[in-house]
């Protein structure tokens, strides 16, 4: 296996405990999403793989070494792109991916090769000629993802790697990640739930430091209680949303943001035409309305909550 954490915990001088007892492996080709909620431990995670951080009990083997006692060839077998994307702003982006490949000892043709193979892989061909500064967000990502693959790691560890893209962005990210993931072992963490289920194989939940779930994705979502979930939109907030706990098979009725409401109710329950004639003998414009059964996010709310 290309990544092997065993009972790994991280406790820092606070007496908190970041990290408390994980454990799991990746083999290779494999695409793993790591999930969980902010501050559950997935960047100190993340961070002790790759020998950034040591630490306080347990290890991790990295392409069969040991980030206690080889840290450097576990760096030189690793791709990581942080959650906090460190570039030199100032430098342009052909010369900052140069100055990254020479750092791992590329020789002039591998590097030349390199650099001009990778930016057409992220698509970052327009820009390679700019000041990384001048960039977005997301095409800084794209720097970062690019220095990550560049010189050619058998292992990808990505923290949060789509942030700030747009999804035409998103989709030809994810095009990369799923590619990499055909002869390389990555592991990635995100927020966004239909990037786990459009690429990953598996996904690895923590919550308060602990693991709480590990399984491919098919099953987790069999794991669940086959309670359902629908998103009803409507034009704007409802005067009375106790109406929609009413309904047949109603469990629970979130406000989540404007004129949007997470309605859970009993497996086997079909809300859609219940919602759609409360909407038209009430008056009320339905906007939008979408039903999902063992949802990835469903899950993940009920394991973290």
């Amino acid at each position: 296996m290309s990544i092997r954490v065993e009972q790994l915990t991280k406790q820092y001088e606070s007496g908190q405990k970041a990290v408390n007892q994980i454990s799991f492996t990746v083999e290779p080709g494999q695409i793993v999403g790591f999930l969980g909620p902010n501050g559950a431990g997935k960047s100190t995670t993340m961070k002790m793989a790759t020998g950034y951080l040591p630490p306080t009990e347990g290890t991790v083997i990295v392409n069969g070494h040991d980030v206690r006692t080889a840290p450097m060839d576990v760096r030189r077998s690793v791709g990581y792109l942080p959650e906090h994307n460190p570039l030199y702003l100032d430098l342009y982006v052909k010369e900052y991916l140069r100055f990254a490949g020479s750092l791992h000892g590329l020789s002039e043709s591998d590097l030349s090769r390199g650099v001009t193979d990778v930016i057409e892989r992220v698509g970052l061909g327009l820009e390679q000629h700019k000041r990384i500064g001048q960039l977005s967000k997301g095409y800084r990502q794209r720097v970062g993802l690019a220095q990550a693959l560049l010189h050619n790691p058998p292992v990808l560890i990505l923290d949060e790697p789509t942030t700030g893209l747009d999804p035409n962005q998103l989709t030809e990210i994810r095009q990369v990640i799923r590619e990499a993931g055909r002869n390389k072992t990555v592991l990635f963490s995100t927020h966004i739930m239909q990037e786990v289920e459009a690429i990953c194989d598996r996904v690895i939940i923590i919550n308060r430091g602990q693991l709480v779930a590990d399984s491919p994705l098919s099953e987790l979502r069999s794991q669940t209680d086959g309670t359902l979930t629908v998103m009803a939109e409507f034009e704007s907030d409802l005067a009375d949303a106790q109406a929609l706990a009413t309904l047949p098979g109603v469990q629970s009725v979130e406000h989540v943001a404007s004129g949007q409401y997470r309605i859970t109710a009993k497996a086997g329950t079909d809300l859609r035409a219940a919602i759609f004639r409360l909407a038209a003998d009430s008056g009320l414009t339905l906007v939008g309305l979408r039903q999902q059964e063992g949802s990835l996010e469903g899950i993940f709310r009920e394991l973290t909550q």
